[in-house]
């Protein structure tokens, strides 16, 4: 009998397993299939064929395209997590940093962002993880322009701090052949001359 049970529980443990391993094979050809063809150009087909699983395993784990995006999305983010947002009032002085940081978050992760970006309004499952990361660069715009509490609400501060921290300001400026650290100095600056 408790042979019998001894079994049972290995045998449930080891199914476990390979089901964790199933499911994580399935993310992993999601993130590298949104990466090198984008999420719109991303089929169930492709996903099964490249995790070594028929299309109904990959549906059996997500039941729709939105589950597997959430999926994907959270496990890309855990390996790449955004860089933490400036301090709560930072000085002039830590703008560049504060810019560097997230500029080379972007360098190192530009094939994903790119794609997502291209491709977020013609796949609904990308919206919300879209959403939230916008809400994230609102959250770091607004902690940048709190260097200068005396200007809070200040339109073109805000605007100006909204464009330093977008993706395709970066793109914009790596397109320019500026580096990481030219592309913070630069936004610094025109952080430091916004206000009024």
């Amino acid at each position: 009998m408790i042979i019998e049970m001894e079994k049972r529980k290995y045998t449930l443990r080891k199914r476990a397993e390979q089901q964790q391993d199933t499911r994580q094979r399935i993310v992993e050809a999601t993130m590298a299939l949104h990466e090198e063809l984008g999420p719109r150009g991303t089929s169930i087909s492709a996903v099964a064929e490249r995790a070594g699983v028929q299309r109904l395993t990959v549906y059996r784990y997500f039941p729709d395209e939105t589950a597997l995006f959430q999926a994907c999305t959270s496990g890309w983010l855990e390996r790449h997590p955004l860089p933490g947002l400036p301090g709560p009032a930072p000085t002039v002085r830590a703008l560049a940093p504060a810019l560097r940081a997230l500029y080379a978050y972007y360098e190192a992760t530009a094939g994903m962002w790119a794609a997502s970006y291209r491709d977020v309004d013609a796949v609904p499952a990308l919206h919300e993880p879209m959403r939230a990361v916008d809400d994230y660069l609102r959250r770091y715009a607004d902690a940048l322009a709190s260097a200068w509490p005396a200007c809070a609400g200040d339109a073109a501060l805000a605007a100006a701090a909204r464009l330093a921290v977008q993706f395709s300001t970066w793109q914009t400026l790596a397109a320019a052949g500026l580096d990481t650290s030219a592309m913070a100095a630069l936004m610094a600056r025109l952080l430091a001359a916004a206000p009024r």
